[in-house]
């Protein structure tokens, strides 16, 4: 498996973090940017990658309904 979605991933994350504490317009910017290299990254991640990603979102999904509706 490709591990080439990782790129766009890492990229944004690092320059995200490392912008993250300017208080300007480049830091709402680089959160901006950090958010589509996520999407592009999970666009571009094999499909196990998304079909596990499903998985834990639906069952993660469905435990968090479960818990709030007993609360």
């Amino acid at each position: 498996m490709p591990l080439f979605f990782l790129i766009p991933l890492f990229t944004g994350l690092i320059t995200g973090y490392f912008l993250n504490k300017e208080n300007d317009e480049i830091g709402y910017i680089s959160g901006v940017l950090t958010a589509i290299s996520l999407i592009f990254s999970l666009i571009l991640a094999p499909w196990q990658v998304q079909l596990g990603l499903l998985v834990v979102v639906l069952f993660g999904s469905k435990k968090l309904l479960q818990k709030k509706m007993y609360e």
